[in-house]
C-alpha cells in the first residue's frame, strides 16, 4: 500500500521538544498567571534579541499584527497602503479592518517578491500613506529597496514576516529592516505555536508604546482609553512559553528546510516544472512552490502517486469575490499568471528519505 506523504506534519517536529513543550506548559498551569505575565514578557524579550530589534509586542495572531503596526505608524479609515495580491489576503484583511484602502502592487516572475518598479509606479500614481512588503514562501523581499522609494516620500514601511521567521540578509533578521515586523506564529509557521499568536518588532520606541496600548484596548493605564482604534489582542501566556521552548530549535529546523529545498532544486529534472533556484540565509523554506502550465494535471498526478500538494493562493486579493477591485488591480500581470501556475509541494524539517525519494520520483515521472 502507497504511503501518503503529507504536506506538513506538526506531530513529527512537537515530538521532538515534547519534553520542552510538556515543561513550558507545567509552569503556566503551575504559575496561575495565564495573560500578560513573565512568559510573554521573557519571550518578547528573546525574539527582539533574536530579530535584532528594541521591541517585541506579543499579540493574539499574525492579522492583528499587521492591523495593530498600521494603526500604530497613523495609518486610518480612507488611507491607502500599499500590498501585493499573491498572499493570501492577510494583508488585505488588516488592511480593510482599519477602513484604510489596499493599492495593488504587482509582483516580479522569478520570486513572487513585490516588485521595486511597480511600487514606485504605485506611489507615484496614488496617495499612498503606508506600504506592507511582504517576505513570501520563506523568502526575504527586497525591503531595503521599497524603503530606498518610500523613505524620501516620508511614507513608513512594514514587513509581513509571517512567512520568513529568521531569513537575514547582510547580518540583518526579517522584521529588523523597516518601522515595524509583523509576525504571525499559526502552527504550521517555521517557529508555530499550538494555537493562534503573534506579533511585532520595532526598535521604534514610539511605535513600541502605541503596539502596548493598542493590543489592551488602548489603555494607557489600567482601564483608562487613551489611544483609539484599541483592541484585545494579546499573546497569551501559555503560547509565550511554548514558543520560547521552542525557538532554541528554529535556526536548525530552517537549515535542514533550506538543505531540503535545496537538494529539490538540484534534483527535480522535468521540463514541464519551473522550480525555484538556490536557497541561501534570505530564504528559510517556509513553503517550496514550483510552476507549471497544467497546474490540475500535476496536481491529479501527485495525488495519484502519495503526495499531497497545495496552491498558496490561487485567488489574487483583488479577485475576491467579498471586495470590489481594488486601485492597481488592472497592473497585476504577473500576479494573475502565478495564481494559475503554482502548486506547493511537501517541504519541512522532518520529511523522511523515503518520503523525499517519493516526492522527486512523482515530479519527475510526470
Amino acid at each position: 500500500m502507497m504511503r501518503r506523504v503529507p504536506l506538513n506534519d506538526l506531530l513529527r517536529q512537537n515530538r521532538l521538544v515534547q519534553e520542552e513543550l510538556g515543561e513550558a506548559a507545567r509552569r503556566v498551569i503551575e504559575r496561575g498567571w495565564y495573560v500578560l505575565g513573565s512568559e510573554c514578557a521573557d519571550f518578547e524579550t528573546a525574539f527582539a534579541d533574536y530579530c535584532g530589534v528594541s521591541h517585541c509586542i506579543g499579540v493574539a495572531n499574525g492579522t492583528d499584527a499587521i492591523e495593530l503596526a498600521l494603526r500604530a505608524i497613523g495609518v486610518a479609515d480612507g488611507d491607502g497602503v500599499a500590498t501585493v495580491a499573491n498572499a493570501g489576503f492577510y494583508a488585505s484583511t488588516a488592511i480593510h479592518a482599519i477602513g484604510a484602502k489596499p493599492v495593488y502592487v504587482d509582483v516580479a516572475a522569478e520570486n513572487h517578491l513585490i516588485d521595486i518598479d511597480s511600487l514606485r509606479q504605485a506611489v507615484a500614481r496614488e496617495a499612498v500613506r503606508a506600504v506592507i512588503v511582504t517576505h513570501l514562501y520563506g523568502y526575504l523581499a527586497d525591503v531595503e529597496a521599497a524603503i530606498a522609494v518610500c523613505e524620501p516620500l516620508g511614507i513608513p514601511v512594514i514587513e509581513d514576516c509571517a512567512q520568513a521567521h529568521g531569513a537575514s540578509r547582510n547580518g540583518r533578521r526579517a522584521g529588523s529592516f523597516a518601522a515595524a515586523g509583523c509576525f504571525s506564529f499559526y502552527p504550521t509557521k517555521n517557529l508555530g505555536a499550538l494555537g493562534d499568536g503573534g506579533a511585532v518588532t520595532t526598535s521604534d520606541e514610539g511605535i513600541a508604546t502605541r503596539l502596548r496600548e493598542l493590543r489592551q484596548y488602548g489603555w494607557d493605564k489600567k482601564y483608562q482609553v487613551s489611544r483609539p482604534g484599541g483592541r484585545n489582542s494579546r499573546l497569551d501566556e501559555m503560547q509565550a512559553a511554548l514558543l520560547h521552548a521552542k525557538m532554541p530549535y528554529l535556526d536548525r529546523w530552517n537549515e535542514d528546510r533550506r538543505q531540503l529545498a535545496n537538494r529539490y532544486s538540484r534534483e527535480m529534472q522535468n521540463p514541464r516544472v519551473v522550480v525555484p533556484g538556490n536557497f541561501g540565509p534570505d530564504n528559510v523554506a517556509h513553503l517550496f512552490v514550483v510552476r507549471c502550465k497544467d497546474r490540475e494535471g500535476f496536481r491529479q498526478h501527485l495525488d495519484a502517486h502519495g503526495i499531497a500538494s497545495d496552491v498558496h493562493y490561487p485567488i489574487p486579493d483583488h479577485r475576491q469575490p467579498g471586495y470590489q477591485a481594488a486601485s492597481g488591480s488592472d497592473t497585476l500581470k504577473e500576479t494573475e499568471r502565478l495564481a494559475r501556475e503554482i502548486v506547493t509541494i511537501p517541504c519541512f524539517a522532518e520529511l523522511e528519505e523515503e518520503e523525499i525519494g517519493q516526492i522527486l520520483g512523482a515530479v519527475n515521472s510526470w
